[in-house]
């Protein structure tokens, strides 16, 4: 269905004139092209063809690892959907028997140029995506790439400029001259010109070739530096951590987000998502006043706070070192107070900022204090029904160099509802503080600091009755293999 509904959208460009039609065609081919970089890049860790060094150990000259490696990338319902509507593309620019014939050649060039594209990206990027501080400019490409999909949405909001088609006209014209818009300007031209012009794209084609299989044949014999062992470095945080078990759980905690990208996507999403919002809200005829700046601060807060909902899933198998020390519920309360205190020290600076920010955009910087109360509360308030919901719907994290890995293969329906019973129960007992701060007085928000802490020291004890009962089911359920 995808790619009929592509073929037809693209075939629709021959009722516009010839000059558009190009413009549109080399825009199109050169997104598809850029689409088959980036998107590769997203899933790795989650694709087990993408890594060569997963397909190291076989016996397999470069030349059969890249046919067969090649030979993946073509195959599959996505690949097929992607050819069928480029093919589109041949309808729309062809204006004679020659654009015809010369676009059935373009259109493979152009579909074998996404592919032999995103295998060079790939492995030429495999050694780094596989290291920590490569998964980190992985879960940062990810957020922006989602931020990309909301700009369409966010010029409208803002109002697009008068010479929108002019900006574009330029831009095709522009994108004419790149490999991608050679094979679109073939199919155009349908004689001599076009045929030179698949000349220069097969030759490009080929060149990226050669290039990949340079690149792969590095990566195979390239020491894979995720396994190395790094230094051992002395915490600079010791006279500001306290002793004892709280503080020992801090400490694990704030190294673990310093060193799991996992952990820190929420950071980046939660940004992100209020980026947009703001912006979103902010259009020509959007909202405006105090509940500017509370939404954004306030999803923010949902959204970091969530990923408490599977407060051990993180840990994983390494969670029976702390099972066997838990002696009482006390214990496994300690654990969890340690977990939300690590999660606010980072958290809480962040939904500060981003208070500010939308105070300085909402044009009252005095906003942005009762703001931040506020998201400190809706914070506290989702690590409380975030702790409750680790303890009644456990779930395993895949052990995957993707960060944005969700829920073990069968565990779906309970990350589903650890997540959103969070952030429905949060929803709900937010109610009593949101709308007397936006409606009737911001100073309530200084209550709702308290009754936040309040829901957090509630939900963690209520977790660690019920997480203690039952904790040999709850080691199983994020031990699962993947």
């Amino acid at each position: 269905m995808c790619a009929l509904f592509g073929f037809l959208l693209f075939s629709l460009t021959r009722l516009g004139s010839a000059e558009l039609a190009l413009q549109i065609g080399s825009s199109v081919f050169t997104l598809a092209v850029l689409s088959w970089m980036i998107v590769p890049l997203l899933a790795f860790g989650l694709d087990e063809t993408l890594d060569p060094s997963r397909l190291a150990l076989f016996p397999l000259t470069t030349r059969q690892l890249a046919t067969g490696m090649f030979a993946a990338s073509a195959t599959g319902a996505w690949p097929i959907a992607s050819l069928v509507a480029l093919f589109g593309g041949v309808v729309g620019l062809a204006r004679g028997i020659g654009g015809v014939l010369l676009g059935l050649v373009a259109v493979p060039l152009v579909f074998a140029l996404c592919l032999v594209a995103s295998r060079l990206v790939t492995t030429a990027l495999s050694g780094a995506l596989r290291s920590r501080r490569g998964r980190d400019m992985l879960a940062v490409a990810v957020v922006f790439v989602v931020l990309l999909t909301q700009l369409p949405n966010l010029l409208i909001n803002q109002g697009l400029p008068s010479d929108s088609l002019a900006v574009f006209r330029a831009t095709g014209d522009a994108l004419r001259w790149t490999p991608p818009g050679l094979a679109a300007h073939a199919i155009a031209d349908g004689g001599l010109v076009g045929v030179l012009d698949l000349l220069i794209l097969a030759a490009v084609v080929v060149l990226l070739g050669w290039l990949w299989i340079v690149a792969l044949r590095a990566a195979l014999v390239r020491p894979d530096a995720s396994n190395q062992g790094g230094s051992v470095r002395r915490s600079r945080r010791g006279g500001l951590i306290p002793d004892g078990k709280l503080g020992a759980v801090l400490a694990k905690e704030l190294k673990y987000a310093r060193r799991e990208p996992r952990g820190r996507v929420a950071w980046f999403s939660a940004v992100a998502v209020s980026g947009v919002m703001l912006f979103s809200l902010r259009g020509s005829q959007g909202m405006s006043g105090f509940g500017l700046v509370v939404g954004p601060a306030a999803i923010a807060a949902i959204v970091i706070g969530v990923q408490m909902s599977n407060t051990f899933g993180i840990d994983g198998r390494s969670l029976w070192m702390n099972a066997v020390a838990f002696g009482t519920e006390r214990d496994l309360r300690t654990d969890f107070a340690g977990r939300q205190l690590a999660n606010f020290v980072i958290s809480g600076p962040l939904l500060a900022v981003v208070s500010v920010a939308a105070a300085a955009l909402a044009g009252n910087l005095l906003w942005a204090v009762p703001a931040t109360l506020l998201a400190w509360c809706v914070l506290g308030l989702t690590m409380g029904t975030g702790s409750v919901m680790s303890v009644v719907s456990p779930y395993t994290y895949p052990e995957r160099m993707n960060a944005f890995s969700g829920a073990a293969p069968g565990q779906g329906g309970q990350a589903f509802v650890a997540g959103f019973g969070a952030m429905l129960g949060a929803g709900l007992l937010s109610l009593p503080v949101v709308i007397p701060t936006m409606f009737i007085a911001p100073w309530v928000s200084g209550i709702a600091v308290l009754y936040g802490a309040a829901v957090a020291w509630g939900g963690r004890r209520i977790a660690a009755r019920i997480g203690f009962r039952r904790m040999p089911e709850l080691l199983a359920a994020v031990s699962r293999p993947t």
